[in-house]
């Protein structure tokens, strides 16, 4: 809590108490406020006096308090972590990321803001929601819900995590049964001494696990047969994030805080489920100081595919809607066949894992798929709203951006650096494959070639041996391609050249600019921005830079291509090297780019600044359309030439807002 000035306090405390109903307030109220710290009191009568907190708006939203004052204090205490706002005045979501070094020094932003930030201009707003949920679904009272059988399953590594559950369970509106897992027998006797004691827990199991699954090891291998058993389970975890160098627990109070602590969004939760037996998982929407890319597969598909197998589940699209951070209440029902799985802690991958890519995290990916392929449905608390809804479209929120509000991001930085590929042009038909499948057919139609798809898959299978037999490592150009199709087809180099040309040749054919995007790169360069482009291609610097002649990219900039330099983003060689360069020179960066894990997360794992922007094709999912042009679809022209042009279209300027 900042140390208000104490002059500040009793002049602001006196107008309280003065203009207060001090004199009617009853001995139950009386003895509310005297439990309401100083601090709090004065900064209530602040922002009910400017307007930037209004009891009848919050309350409308958030639920019923005893006394106006307590539902401030509620506000105050979540806002720490929560992107609830206080009224339609003030935007806390807003304030933190203006002000970063609030959010990371834990504290609210509104008390900053009365207290000191109005003072040192900082910068506030009123609040602006970004999504709103198309439908919302209202619990209906029915005294029937405090039956259901409930199990909340709890995974303590940190033992100061034991008395923040355990205020929870105090506070739970029903009995439970409670399952936890911990890290040392130390936490399992404070664990076992301070939940018996609480008289909403009827039952407790507790088991010390090896550090090997994280929270779904202990709960599967301990639990998961007893869950079972249950109507519903909630399952949790400790959770802390070690950066700007103080232990973090934003992410998990703010998990916390609607699966388990907060009164009204659980006994509302348990009322949904209670009265809509279609639903099946719920979870709130991603924790919004995340980056806008975390409900993404990223590189987890492969790690997912026995679950495709095993369970019949599908991942078709890159974004995903899935409990991020692996806390969720569920119907046992809905997840049953992980829980009827038998596995030992051998099972699950040893640590230490990487921050991402691993089984774990494909399980966490997969969990809501699971419960949708037995029939259930997924629900979602939204913060900034107070509502709870079965809308999905929530995970595209954060690129809700006007080219404006991104161009003012983007020019506080020195360099600003630019994929090339669906980033600042894009193909008219949208798919990289279809200059190799109109090649495939003329080489096709001239007898060179049972089928154009013959020729193509030919082509591919021999790029990824190239790639093989280096190991993976660098890269491959177009021109090595070509040249071992020359020897394994024992053909004249010169004609196999031809039909090299020809490919880039029928691909330049097909490059449009992104309007919004080349208009972007101008500006930047006509404030006097530093411009780079980085890209990962097989074709060669000449040919990318006819790429970007032909967008109308033509200013001075500064051309990373992987073939020429034997560096990829997805690998994160280029982004090493890029990091090198950046350090040499003293500037900011900053990358804009719509591949998640090369532009983004493996760029940000290497301490540059980047901003993703959606792929085509990920714009027409945000839109809420069907998926088209999918891997299978690929070489089919028919269906390229009816999508790609939408699709194309569609996705000129990358985000939600123009």
């Amino acid at each position: 809590m900042v140390n208000f000035s104490r002059r500040i306090i009793n002049k602001l405390g006196k107008v309280f108490f003065t203009k207060s109903k001090a004199t009617v307030l009853s001995e139950r109220e009386h003895n509310l406020l005297a439990e309401v710290n100083e601090d709090i009191r004065t900064a209530y009568t602040s922002a009910i006096a400017s307007g930037l907190f209004n009891t009848e708006w919050y309350e409308a939203r958030y639920g019923k308090f005893e006394h106006p004052i307590l539902a401030f204090q509620d506000y105050v205490e979540k806002s720490k972590y929560s992107n609830a706002n206080p009224s339609s005045a003030f935007d806390t979501e807003y304030y933190h990321r203006c002000n970063i070094d609030i959010y990371h020094a834990d504290q609210s932003p509104l008390l900053h803001y009365i207290f000191h930030g109005k003072q040192e201009g900082r910068r506030a707003a009123p609040a602006q929601i970004k999504w709103h949920p198309k439908k919302a679904i209202v619990a209906v009272d029915d005294p029937a819900w405090q039956n259901q059988k409930i199990a909340i399953c709890l995974h303590i590594f940190y033992p100061d995590f034991v008395e923040k559950f355990a205020d929870c369970l105090r506070h739970f509106p029903c009995q439970i049964d409670v399952f936890v897992s911990v890290s040392h027998a130390d936490i399992q006797s404070q664990v076992e001494q301070t939940f018996s004691e609480i008289p909403q827990v009827k039952f407790l199991k507790t088991a010390v696990a090896p550090n090997r699954g994280r929270n779904f090891g202990p709960m599967l291998v301990e639990f998961a047969k007893d869950l079972l058993n249950y109507d519903l389970m909630c399952h949790l975890h400790s959770k802390k994030s070690l950066y700007s160098g103080r232990e973090q627990t934003q992410w998990f109070d703010y998990l916390n805080q609607y699966l388990f602590k907060d009164r009204h969004v659980v006994a509302c939760l348990l009322r949904l489920f209670q009265n809509q037996p279609q639903l099946g998982m719920y979870y709130p929407t991603s924790f919004w100081m995340m980056p806008a890319w975390v409900n993404h597969w990223t590189c987890n598909k492969p790690f997912a595919q026995g679950f495709e197998h095993d369970w019949g589940i599908e991942c078709k699209e890159n974004f995903i809607n899935y409990p991020v951070g692996g806390m969720f209440w569920a119907r046992p029902a809905a997840i049953k066949q992980l829980l009827e799985s038998d596995f030992d802690y051998e099972d699950f991958p040893a640590e230490p894992l990487p921050n991402d890519g691993s089984w774990l995290h494909a399980l966490e990916r997969s969990v809501g798929l699971l419960a949708e392929k037995n029939g259930y449905e997924q629900f979602f608390y939204y913060p900034p709203t107070g509502q709870f809804t079965k809308d999905k479209s929530y995970i595209f929120a954060p690129y809700v951006k006007t080219s404006e509000v991104l161009f003012n991001d983007l020019r506080n930085h020195h360099v600003v650096s630019f994929d090339v590929f669906d980033t600042v042009v894009r193909r008219q038909y949208c798919q990289p494959e279809y200059a190799k499948l109109k090649l495939g057919k003329i080489l096709s139609d001239a007898g060179l070639f049972g089928t154009a798809e013959s020729f193509v898959k030919m082509r591919n299978d021999l790029e990824f041996q190239l790639r093989q037999l280096k190991n993976f490592q660098g890269d491959v150009s177009i021109s090595e391609v070509y040249a071992e199709m020359a020897k394994v087809l024992d053909a004249d180099q010169e004609q196999v050249n031809s039909w090299m040309h020809m490919e880039f040749d029928l691909d330049l054919e097909q490059i449009v600019e992104k309007d919004e995007m080349v208009q972007l790169v101008h500006r930047l360069h006509e404030i006097g921005r530093e411009i780079w482009f980085v890209t990962d291609i097989y074709y060669t610097r000449q040919q990318v830079e006819a790429v970007l002649k032909k967008a109308g990219l033509v200013m001075p900039h500064r051309l990373y291509v992987s073939s020429e330099l034997g560096k990829r983003k997805d690998t994160g060689t280029m982004w090493q090297y890029i990091a090198e360069l950046v350090k040499e020179s003293g500037k900011s960066f900053v990358h804009v780019g719509d591949n998640v894990r090369s532009d983004a997360q493996l760029c940000g794992d290497y301490g540059l600044t980047n901003v993703h922007i959606l792929h085509p094709l990920e714009k027409w999912q945000a839109s809420g359309f069907a998926a088209v042009l999918t891997k299978e679809k690929c070489l089919d022209e028919s269906h390229t030439l009816k999508w790609g042009p939408l699709v194309s279209n569609l996705g000129r300027y990358p985000l939600l807002g123009d």
